[in-house]
């Protein structure tokens, strides 16, 4: 294959990963690729990393693809060698192969040799990371069966006693061993994974194993299918996504465009030209906030995206005049109060069942009910100055979505919209009623931090 058809899969691989590659930015690349030696892997990188890389959150993701469609040059001899060795690892906690590895890893720690590291990488996928790919005599290859045959990490005392004196313990010494000890067992790890990746290529190709070897960024998570952790990256990504929003909705509003022509001045202003108006005259755009009312759906299948959605919604809550949330279940109730300023959001959302009557006999969502309670209830909320705001997935129990009271309430909105945390192949399937609803308000698919960034920028 080609350097440029090579370049041209690598860059299509980095926009599937979510990482923002413009066409200006390929011809960067490329006139960077000119202006280095393309025998030099680590400049090629390096070259790659400048011309591409806007944030630091990016970097992992990058480094993953590059090493997938770059991957280090192995001698024919090492693969030979090492592929001859039996892919499945003999019975047995630890064996002397085993336990012969783990000398020669601890060696390497020790030295923090990266060559060393990088040989014994490819050396233990050889020996311990042969799995079956569930069709005969087809060989697969995995990192967590490389890992947890030689636990590497267990390790650790036997190099803290090769490495410190009796009376350098339980001090900074071994702090900063312990420190060094788990920076080179993780570049070892990363070095093994990396060794999979590239092994895994060779037998599927690379945009197969590229789409599932790169972990999605922060800002590009599934809210509904994100992980514990994930979820407190998320959180952490809220404030200063928050900042960036603020920061460009408060620009645009400066520099937003002039108001309508002033015809009287700009008639005066043509006098000095013989009546010819060269020059128009517009009236000062006068600054208007919109009220913002949120309609959330807070059963389980959604309170993730409810409650971050949320969390977005007050970081940014100066953008809007005032913001009003109302919460439901099969029961609707405001819960504005409870999200007040200095109220943690994701708490509040959480505890929603105990601070407000949002769930009811039946217990299970009702869509219908809830919009004929907010009609019923809080009409004189939503004005011509309103943006009327839908949270949900629009799936009623196969109830009746009630959408005349929808349409009375979307009607009285200067705007209104529909946010939908599912795929858009998933609407109107099961007991979806999305087509039914969005006929009235525009639904949005809306999944990740990325989406909901950019939907409340044009909000606001």
């Amino acid at each position: 294959m080609s350097l440029l058809a090579r370049h041209g899969e690598f860059l299509q691989a980095l926009r599937r990963a979510g990482l923002p590659v413009s066409v200006a930015e390929d011809i960067d690349a490329g006139h960077a690729l000119g202006a280095v030696d393309v025998l030099d892997r680590a400049q090629v990188r390096d070259a790659y990393a400048a011309a591409l890389i806007k944030r630091r959150a990016d970097r992992p993701a990058f480094d993953t693809l590059f090493d997938i469609y770059f991957p280090a040059v192995v001698s024919v001899d090492t693969d030979a060698r090492e592929s001859s060795a039996p892919a499945e690892p003999p019975p047995g906690l630890m064996t002397a192969e085993v336990l012969q590895f783990r000398e020669e890893l601890l060696d390497q720690v020790r030295a923090g040799d990266e060559t060393g590291l990088a040989r014994l990488a490819r050396a233990g996928v050889s020996r311990f990371g042969g799995v079956g790919a569930g069709s005969p005599g087809v060989q697969s290859w995995s990192r967590y069966a490389v890992l947890n045959r030689t636990s590497p990490r267990t390790l650790l005392a036997a190099f803290l006693g090769a490495t410190l004196a009796d009376d350098e313990r339980g001090g900074l010494a071994e702090q900063g061993m312990r420190a060094t000890f788990g920076a080179r067992v993780s570049r070892f790890e990363q070095l093994v994974e990396t060794e999979v990746h590239r092994r895994l290529a060779a037998e599927r190709g690379e945009e197969r194993v590229a789409r599932s070897a790169v972990r999605p960024s922060t800002e590009q998570v599934d809210l509904l299918r994100a992980t514990d952790a994930e979820l407190a990256e998320i959180r952490r990504a809220i404030q200063p996504l928050a900042r960036r929003l603020a920061t460009r909705l408060a620009a645009a509003h400066r520099h937003g465009r002039r108001g309508k022509i002033d015809f009287r001045r700009t008639i005066r202003a043509s006098l000095s030209s013989g009546g010819v108006p060269m020059q128009t005259v517009a009236r000062p755009r006068r600054p208007r906030r919109t009220d913002l009312v949120i309609i959330c759906d807070v059963s389980e299948s959604v309170s993730s995206f409810a409650r971050f959605t949320l969390l977005l919604v007050y970081a940014l809550r100066e953008q809007f005049t005032r913001v009003r949330v109302f919460a439901f279940v099969d029961e609707l109730d405001e819960v504005t109060d409870l999200l007040a300023p200095g109220v943690d959001v994701l708490d509040a959302v959480a505890q929603l069942d105990q601070l407000a009557r949002v769930r009811g006999w039946y217990g299970r969502t009702d869509y219908g009910r809830a919009f004929d309670l907010f009609d019923r209830r809080f009409a004189d909320a939503v004005t011509p100055r309103t943006a009327l705001l839908v949270l949900g997935d629009a799936r009623s129990n196969y109830g009746d979505p009630n959408v005349a009271a929808l349409r009375r309430i979307a009607h009285r909105a200067r705007r209104a919209h529909w946010l939908n945390p599912e795929r858009r192949t998933a609407w109107d399937t099961g007991d979806s009623c999305a087509s039914a609803v969005s006929a009235v308000v525009p639904m949005t698919e809306c999944r990740n931090l990325a989406q909901l960034g950019e939907f409340v920028r044009a909000l606001a």
